[in-house]
């Protein structure tokens, strides 16, 4: 018979190899969260409710996943980003607290507008347009993924909050198909961005679990998404249409000149909460 406390200690003391303190907490405090459907609250005030023999179980399963250093989103295989719980397993990247930060930064910039034509480019999860359409007025989303397998992630998340996207399996390289020319207000993207050369400074979790699909971009050329994303962008935009990219903040300046060239105006880099520049914005 194991207590809740009992098991969260378990779980903390379990992993701290893989995800030392105090991630060990968070990750501890998530899965049980998840196994014993109870919130932060409910766990604290039942610190001496005993696990069951079944969720005991399911917490061993779970650890022995995150002693490889499986991240704990696909663990569980839920992720949550912008007061959405999406679906996410190793089809697609695990959304990011800077991607809510662009999120925010569209919602900000379109309050109150009706009926706007959204389009994200290299959506993964859906997590952008699902977090644009669920708080938007009347929207028309778009997303736009070459992965067949990231689409049937994105498709399972529209259709657990009934938001309406049309998803286009395509490769942005090609010309794209079934948006009609200068109909959109808005284009986002978060497209891969990570230098091959940055490999070596990330953590095995990542590098081991996501796909390397959404994350690398070739050193010899770090821009070659934004370059054709802005290409596209200018022929699907409506006049003063507006463009948003999640960036490596390494970047921020040549891409937001990339967009200036380009006949784009307004063209801004946004920090995110760290002072990172993580965003660039531009009007067609």
């Amino acid at each position: 018979m194991v207590t809740v406390q009992e098991i969260q200690q378990l779980i903390r003391q379990s992993i701290r190899d893989a995800y030392p303190e105090p991630e060990a907490g968070a990750i501890a405090q998530l899965l049980l969260e998840h196994v014993l459907q109870k919130s932060r609250m409910q766990l604290s005030l039942q610190q001496q409710e005993v696990v069951s023999s079944a969720q005991e179980a399911q917490v061993q399963e779970a650890i022995a996943r995150l002693q490889q250093q499986e991240p704990v989103q696909y663990v569980l295989g839920v992720a949550h980003f912008y007061g959405l719980e999406l679906q996410v397993d190793e089809r697609v990247l695990i959304p990011r607290p800077e991607t809510e930060e662009l999120v925010d930064l569209v919602l900000k910039e379109h309050k109150g507008q009706q009926g706007l034509q959204v389009l994200d480019i290299c959506t993964g999860s859906g997590c952008i347009p699902l977090a644009l359409a669920a708080n938007l007025s009347a929207v028309k989303a778009y997303g736009l993924e070459v992965s067949a397998g990231a689409l049937e992630v994105a498709k399972a998340n529209s259709e657990k909050y009934k938001l309406s996207i049309a998803w286009l399996q395509q490769d942005v390289f090609e010309p794209v198909q079934g948006i009609a020319a200068g109909s959109l207000d808005i284009i986002t993207s978060n497209p891969p961005y990570v230098l091959e050369e940055e490999k070596e400074l990330m953590r095995p979790n990542v590098l081991q679990y996501e796909p390397h699909l959404a994350l690398f971009v070739p050193d010899t050329d770090a821009l070659k998404y934004y370059r054709r994303i802005t290409a596209v962008a200018k022929g699907l935009l409506k006049e003063t249409g507006k463009l948003y990219f999640e960036i490596n903040e390494r970047y921020g300046k040549q891409v937001q000149e990339l967009l200036l060239e380009a006949g784009f105006t307004d063209a801004a880099v946004v920090q995110d909460l760290f002072g990172k520049d993580r965003m660039v914005r531009a009007v067609k």
